[in-house]
This record gives structure tokens, sequence and C-alpha cells, in this order.
């Protein structure tokens, strides 16, 4: 029997296996039944994503692995259901757009936009708990399993926050399609995206100029009859890392053009650098869907993990099926970076290479606090691009943990946030993000790097 993926009827539990098999950083729900009563809540829900967009990402993605786009992801580190609005939704998507228009408009080629929102309610951690004043309680595994605020009775784990992770996921997926599709990312706009603080911004005012050289550009292309409808939206795509299977699983829905089963929590999901066990019950889990999927490697990654992990993910060939996320640190990508390529080139898998330049910078202040500083950031992108340059491959994307709002959690930029400065905007429920200028301003670092392709 083939299922419709709009029916929202769930595949037998005999199709997908994994759980018997190891599944690192999963919740310890405190009731089962709960639980179980859960999970039969989500099989039964609309998808919020369907077949067909994932199909059409995984050909922007074919397209971009064998070097014909470029592929921008970026999003909040860890989603809240508080910060869940229209205006931190719109202003998350302003800066992916204003992003894409730099890179696009620098690199003259196609940019693959992907959001890290609509389903990143879930988080790994390194301890299960924390303890403050000499009190524990459970470490925060994000809004989709317990609370932030440090409460050891908000922090139980608790299974019904994955409905409203869903829930909170179906209304972000809705305004960001309103936006896209409705006129908000007509490039006919662009200015009208730069009117508060990143506007007095170096980068800022390098976006202005841009715009204006764009305005001219469409002037242009209306005088000759060119005015094309395509220019006035843009396709946008959801993605999150595929962590607590108690969630995934029963998102899953069976394609009824092609009986394949599909995630529709999201267009494209990744496994991360500490659930990537071959063995393990993520890897079975990806496996078995037909989304793209994405895969973070650390810099303990070798050659024979890369191979392992293709042969398991994508055993038929499909370009743009996987895309390897590297996440090194600066001091590392130049030295561990060339050997995973040089083999995986060598292979029969046609593989997207995506920079993270985020996790492997991460420090720790004498606060407590965790920061990123910018340089780092710049020049880890620098070494993934030196290396691909250097092995005659294609540097593919990269992959941002960003926000739209004026935070001051990673040190310097062009605005030079200092240490001192730190307390004045730490907002992030996790780990520290680029706020708008800093994002915007390494959008235009990158468009270099790409314009001397």
């Amino acid at each position: 029997m083939t299922i419709s993926i709009a029916d929202g009827v769930p595949i037998s539990g005999a199709d997908i296996t994994w759980e018997n098999l190891p599944a690192a950083h999963q919740p310890e729900w405190p009731d089962a039944h709960v639980v179980d009563q859960v999970k039969a809540a989500l099989s039964s829900a609309p998808p919020l994503v369907f077949a067909g967009e994932c199909d059409q990402l995984q050909a922007q993605l074919s397209q971009a692995a064998l070097g014909d786009a470029f592929v921008l992801m970026g999003g909040d580190c860890a989603e809240t259901f508080e910060a869940n609005t229209a205006n931190s939704i719109r202003d998350r998507l302003k800066t992916v757009l204003q992003m894409a228009v730099v890179l696009t408009y620098g690199a003259r080629m196609p940019v693959v936009k992907v959001g890290r929102m609509a389903g990143q309610y879930f988080k790994p951690r390194s301890a299960p708990t924390e303890t403050r004043d000499g009190v524990e309680a459970a470490s925060y595994f994000g809004d989709g399993i317990n609370a932030l605020p440090f409460d050891p009775a908000l922090r139980v784990p608790n299974p019904e926050r994955m409905l409203e992770a869903y829930n909170a996921s179906a209304s972000a997926l809705n305004l960001v399609r309103a936006f896209t599709q409705g006129g908000y990312a007509d490039l006919h706009n662009v200015h009208s995206w730069n009117k508060d603080f990143v506007r007095k911004s170096p980068a800022g005012q390098r976006f202005e100029k841009m715009g204006g050289e764009i305005d001219r550009a469409l002037d242009f292309m209306k005088a000759c009859g060119a005015d094309s409808d395509e220019l006035r939206r843009t396709d946008f795509y959801a993605a999150h890392e595929a962590l607590v299977l108690d969630y995934e699983r029963p998102l899953v829905r069976i394609d009824s053009r092609t009986g394949n089963p599909y995630s529709v929590s999201g267009h494209f999901l990744w496994i991360g650098e500490r659930t990537r066990d071959p063995e393990g019950a993520h890897v079975a889990f990806a496996e078995k869907i037909h989304n793209p999927i994405g895969v973070k490697l650390g810099p303990t990654t070798t050659a024979d993990d890369a191979i392992t992990l293709l042969e398991k993910l994508d055993p038929n060939r499909e370009p743009g099926r996987v895309t390897f996320i590297t996440r090194m640190g600066a001091d590392k990508i130049r030295d561990n970076l060339p050997s995973l390529v040089d083999r995986v080139e060598n292979s029969d898998h046609q593989v997207l290479w995506v920079t993270d330049p985020m996790h492997g910078n991460t420090k720790t202040l004498s606060s407590g606090q965790k920061t990123r500083q910018f340089d780092d950031v710049v020049d880890e992108v620098r070494g993934f691009f030196e290396v691909h340059h250097s092995l005659g491959t294609h540097p593919g994307g990269m992959h941002i943990e960003l926000t739209g709002d004026d935070v001051t959690e990673c040190l310097g930029g062009s605005f030079g946030i200092e240490e001192h400065q730190i307390d004045e905007r730490y907002e992030t429920a996790c780990d520290p993000r680029l706020n708008r200028e800093q994002s915007l301003e390494l959008a235009f670092v990158v468009a270099e790097m790409l314009g001397d392709r």
C-alpha cells in the first residue's frame, strides 16, 4: 500500500529499525507512557515539509556539489519558544537573505539558502547534569526537551515539549513561506533589509552601495522587458540536527509518488559530530530516509571514517544526497581537511563540502561564558577555501550560527566587540552567535574568495 505524504500516516515500525542500536545523547524521560502518547500524536500530525521540496533541495545541492552553486546555511544555535516570534524569525531570515545577496552578487553564482530553523530545538550536551552553588539539575538540552532557567524542576525532561517544538516549527515555516514567496524577499527591496543598526556599520555601508548597483541592474532589466517574477521570491529550506529520535522517527512519512520514506520534520537533516557512529541509531535512521543528509566532521575524523559513512548513507551514489560539514577549528583545518577531501573526491561519491567555522573555534572566558573570535571564524573559512583550491575541488558552502539581533556574543568584527562588552547583549540559549553585522561582514569576505576562484 502506498501512503500519501499528505495523509500524515507514519510508516510501520518495522520499516526503520533503530531501537536496538546505540543512540547517544537521548533524553532520559521520566514517564515512558507520556512519551508513547506524544509519539502517537506526532505520528498523526500533518507534515511540516513535503517530499517534493526535499527532492528540489537535493537537486540544488547537487549543483553545488558539482561547483555550480554555493550553499548558505544559517540560523540560531538553539531555537527557543520565546524567540519564535514574527520579528525574530523575520530578522534571522533577513540576515540570511542579505548574506545570500552579497554572495550571489560577488560570486556570480546561485546561492542555495537553508535556515537553521523550524526544528533546531534539541541540543547535545557534554554532561547530563550541571551544578550551581551546590544545586544539581539536568543540563539544558534545548527547548524541545526542558527549560533554560536553572531550576531542577524545569530541567526535568518533558516529552510534551516535543509537541511544542513541532507546533513552533509549523508556525515558523508558515511565516518563512509567507515572507519568501509573498514579496519580502523581492530583490527590489534590498535597501529595506538594511534600515537598522547594520546600516551604520562598514559592512552595512558596503551593502547599501551594492544595493544601489543592484537597483540600476534591475532598472536596466525592466527597461529591456526582462523583469522576471523570480526576482520577487526565493526558495528557502529548513534544516536542523536529527538528534532526538523520539521526535524524528514519528515524523517519517511515505511519499505516494515513489513509495520512499521521508522525514517531514525538515528539508535537510544533519547528524552531529557526537552522533555519527556508523553503527549507531542516528546513522541507521538517516540511511532509510530520502531527504538530503548532512554529517558534521570534526578534527578526529579519518578518511576511512568518511568513506564508511558514505557507504552507508549514499549507497546509490546520488549527487546532493550527502553533505560533509567540516568543523575542524582554524588551527587544524589546513592540516586535517586535505586527506579527507582527497580520499572522498577519489571515490565514486559526489559529496558537497560545507564549512562550519563556528564549533571548532569556541572558547570559554574566565567568566564561564562561551565565545568565538571573529578572526578565527574567518581564518577557518579561508583555510577551507585554501584546501579546496589546492586540490582543485569546490568549496561548496558554509554553515553559520547567527542571529538578526545586535548581540555581543562573538568578539571582534568591524565594530570590534571586546571581552568587557560581552555582557551587554549576551542572549544565546547555548553557543555564541554572529550578530548581523558580523554575518554580513563574513559574507563579503567569502564573496571575495568565491570571486577569486
